[in-house]
């Protein structure tokens, strides 16, 4: 399977024509022309070049809503569409990348106690509660996730993504609503994260009777991990050899549908041409060149699948 993503972000505030599509100097600039456009006329250009000369199958996968929730790879593999392997054509600069880390997004809903504001001895402050919260978190971060790792990936984090609370300057706070997104490693479940800032609550209740927090997980997705020794990662070493450039392995830093598929049992890894840091910047573009390379690519990856070489 090849498989990619045909959804985009949002165009506000780009520095050129989002959907101009114009050429120069070998790039061609637009939204999604990096993530990830260039990867999916890769991925059909090469099964156009070997159409008609193979044994087994290739399946396209121009999918949508990747951006989001995935529900077009959710749909392809709860319809029971399945493969070997697959090549997510993600920007990866034509790196090899078998491995990215997933995230979880949590919910932490402070309570606290309205009181005018200098009403010290009634009053509880959702605001300096969701602080409390934010300091262990912080230690979390810095001194137990540090050390959970992975050799292309780095460390799984932790990071406050919105905080919402307060009505008014003489009135402690009832209510903050603390938003949490946490990067995890291959080996990491949601599950296990959600247990683990529960618990740190329950640890700041146990010192401050005061404190009062519920958590809730709002989405998530896991992590992917192949071996670089797995067939399909040797694969396409071999076929990127073939082509006279080096095969680079390296982590994703990015969130992709390998997961899910990985999650299915096919082996996927990501490969493609592009620069990932320019998905969802203010200026995108991909080199023309770049695609092409990746197109002579992955028609070699195909053909050496489909006869069993390796």
């Amino acid at each position: 399977m090849l498989n990619g993503h045909l959804d985009v972000v949002g165009t506000e505030g780009m520095r050129h024509a989002p959907f101009g599509a114009n050429e120069r100097d070998g790039r061609l600039y637009g939204r999604g022309a990096a993530d990830m456009k260039g990867g999916i006329a890769a991925m059909c250009a090469a099964a156009a070049r070997v159409a008609g000369s193979l044994a087994g199958e290739v399946i396209i996968a121009a999918v949508v809503d990747e951006e989001f929730e995935s529900a077009g790879t959710s749909g392809l593999l709860a319809g029971g569409v399945r493969a070997d392997a697959a090549i997510v054509t993600e920007p990866t600069g034509l790196a090899i990348m078998p491995a990215h880390r997933g995230f979880v997004w949590l919910e932490v809903t402070l309570h606290g106690r309205a009181a005018h504001g200098s009403r010290y001895d009634i009053g509880v402050d959702a605001i300096r509660s969701a602080g409390l919260l934010l300091h262990e978190l912080d230690i979390m971060d810095a001194s137990e996730l540090v050390r959970r790792t992975h050799p292309l990936l780095g460390h799984a984090s932790i990071h406050a993504s919105e905080i919402d609370g307060g009505v008014g300057w003489s009135t402690y706070p009832d209510r903050c609503v603390l938003r949490l997104e946490r990067r995890t490693v291959p080996g990491e479940t949601a599950h296990a994260v959600l247990q683990e800032v529960s618990a740190i609550c329950d640890s700041i209740q146990s010192r401050r009777s005061e404190f009062r927090a519920d958590v809730s997980l709002v989405f998530a997705q896991g992590p992917s991990d192949v071996a670089i020794d797995a067939p399909i990662t040797r694969a396409l070493a071999v076929a990127i050899g073939q082509e006279g450039y080096e095969a680079r392995i390296e982590g994703m830093s990015a969130w992709t549908d390998a997961a899910l598929l990985n999650d299915a049992g096919i082996p996927a890894i990501c490969f493609g041409p592009g620069d990932i840091s320019l998905a969802h910047s203010d200026e995108e573009w991909i080199s023309i060149g770049e695609v092409e390379r990746a197109t002579r690519t992955l028609a070699r990856l195909i053909e050496s699948w489909g006869s069993g070489e390796e």
